[in-house]
C-alpha cells in the first residue's frame, strides 16, 4: 500500500511540474484531447497503463 501511495504522490508530482512549466502546452492538449473521439482515447489509456504495469513489474522483479 505503500508503493501505490508514493505512486500516486509522484504521478501528482510529475504533473504539476509539467502544468507549472509549460501552462500553455498544457492547455492546447487539454482542448486536442477534448475534440478527440472516445475510441483513440481508450485504446491511449490501455496502452499507457499496460506500459506502467510492465515498468512497475521490471523494477520491482
Amino acid at each position: 500500500m505503500t508503493d501505490f501511495l508514493v505512486a500516486i504522490g509522484l504521478f501528482f508530482a510529475i504533473e504539476g511540474i509539467l502544468l507549472a512549466a509549460f501552462p500553455g502546452g498544457a492547455k492546447r492538449t487539454m482542448a486536442i484531447v477534448l475534440e478527440m473521439a472516445d475510441g483513440p482515447l481508450r485504446i491511449a489509456g490501455i496502452v499507457s497503463a499496460l506500459v506502467g504495469v510492465v515498468i512497475v513489474w521490471l523494477v520491482r522483479g
